[in-house]
């Protein structure tokens, strides 16, 4: 690789050849932990290794070059995932005890910081894919209408793509939010290949792009970068002081010893982008157009706006990343963890298990022939389904709505609660958060009242095979309440 490629590496790198380390970390560059660790440009902040969270030197430089080449007015390397930025972005922009507008989709770092914040959350629920039994996209008008009835709004926050690569109208949710003079945070984790080069190959509509004030991303998800790096940008137009507090709670969320190796990670993601960006999206965009043109003759298996699935039959999405391909087993008798073992036994291994999904993530990082093969895999066993029954459209559960919030989640979790059994929970005011993880989003909420239809949905993913997450410990077949 050349040096204009890794930048920040080559020069952690001969900044290590010329002082002796008497300081942090104790591996003093010289035994390496583990074979293949970068051991050697594994730095502290000493002088001319600049200093993350007051960074003047060449990690300044190097989150600049992201910056311009993202397009955001400034960005933060994070080192602790998309969830501190995610933390620290809504503890800025909304004080302590404020009200503030959430989509409910978002994953749990979100809910996280509402817990944390002590903050009274208005949902917006997006519109349901009925067919796929998905979340589909946050309506520009639904945004408004929960605008308008919480004028002490403090800012906005929803998720676009989402896991399953369902995007929002951005630039029409910006504009209703800045009219109201509102902030607009978008957790953009899983579209961090939203930016200005990939346009030309069908990736548009990034939340930059679009108008968000706060975008957070994670480069590792979809790009060359490693497992736990993300980015925080700030749009172009943001608030007086934002950013310095932005900086504020990154102090409080991130860790005060950052890797340099994941930093280095970010910044070689984007000297790579910048020299072969093009080239790659390029490649990308045709191996999903093969993949598109050889699932198109499916007819049990189906894929979610991909081969004869399109986005026209999903009239609660606004638009799809192409580079989420996600499956539906049933119509080939299979529910999600039936697929993905069908999947596994012929050389793959999926990034999500859900009901009678599955999700496969692309990136531009595939192999040429990875996709090819991938529906190859799929035709045969869609040829080897029981029954000559094309499968039917006739879809899924839509994700329930929420209960009424009694308390907001931080109050809830200070009150006493006993465990009550999962199935008689009706009725109840949860004590605890329940998910699938991944895709990580709350089906019930501390301080929600639980429905029939929230522990129908329950019932449902578990009797298909998937497991749900119980944050206070209760099991599988039990749910804290609060006491009466």
């Amino acid at each position: 690789m050349s040096q204009d490629t890794h930048i920040l590496e080559t020069q952690l790198t001969a900044l290590a050849g010329t002082r002796y380390p008497l300081h942090m970390p104790g591996h003093k560059r010289r035994i390496v932990p583990a074979p293949g660790l970068p051991a050697d440009w594994d730095f502290t902040e000493v002088p001319g290794a600049d200093d993350l969270h007051a960074a003047e030197g060449i990690l300044a430089d190097a989150m600049a070059r992201t910056a311009a080449l993202w397009g955001a007015a400034r960005t933060f390397y994070l080192i602790n995932g998309a969830t501190c930025g995610l933390l620290a972005g809504i503890r800025a922009l909304a004080p302590a005890g404020s009200t503030v507008v959430v989509a409910r989709n978002c994953h749990k770092s979100v809910f996280h910081a509402l817990e944390l914040g002590g903050l009274h959350a208005r949902w917006v629920m997006p519109r349901p894919d009925e067919t796929f039994g998905i979340h589909g996209s946050v309506a520009p008008d639904d945004l408004a209408t929960a605008l308008d009835a919480c004028p002490d709004a403090r800012c906005v926050i929803l998720t676009s793509p989402t896991y399953e690569g369902v995007l929002s109208d951005i630039a029409a949710i910006a504009d209703i939010c800045h009219v109201r003079g509102v902030p607009l945070l978008v957790d953009e984790a899983h579209g961090a290949h939203y930016l200005p080069m990939a346009e030309a190959y069908g990736w548009q509509g990034g939340a930059l792009a679009a108008g968000a004030d706060v975008v957070v991303q994670s480069p590792h998800k979809t790009l060359p970068s490693l497992t736990q790096t993300a980015l925080l940008h700030l749009g172009g137009v943001y608030g007086p002081g934002l950013a310095d507090k932005i900086a504020r709670q990154l102090e409080i969320f991130e860790t005060s010893s950052p890797s340099y190796p994941l930093m280095a990670s970010l910044d070689g993601c984007t000297g790579l982008l910048a020299a072969h960006g093009a080239e790659w999206f390029a490649a990308w965009a045709q191996r999903l157009g093969r993949f598109d043109a050889a699932v198109a003759g499916l007819s049990r298996l189906r894929v979610f706006c991909h081969g004869a699935d399109r986005l026209a039959g999903h009239p609660a999405c606004f638009a799809h990343d192409p580079g989420k391909i996600l499956m539906d087993g049933s119509g080939a008798g299979l529910t999600g963890a039936g697929l993905a073992d069908a999947l596994r036994d012929r050389g793959f291994e999926l990034e999500m298990v859900c009901g009678d999904l599955v999700l496969a993530m692309t990136s531009p990082c595939d192999a040429d022939d990875a996709l090819d093969r991938l529906a190859d895999a799929l035709r045969e066993i869609d040829a080897a389904a029981p029954g000559a029954a094309p499968a039917k459209a006739a879809g899924h559960p839509a994700p329930p709505a929420p209960g009424e919030a009694v308390y907001t989640i931080a109050r809830a979790l200070e009150l006493p609660a006993v465990p009550c059994p999962l199935a008689g929970a009706e009725g109840r005011i949860a004590g605890e958060f329940l998910w699938a993880y991944p895709p990580g989003v709350p089906l019930i909420v501390p301080g929600e009242r639980v429905t029939r239809r929230v522990l129908d949905a329950c019932a449902d993913l578990t009797g298909r095979g998937t497991p749900l997450r119980h944050t206070g410990g209760t099991g599988p077949d039990r749910l804290l309440v609060l006491e009466e």
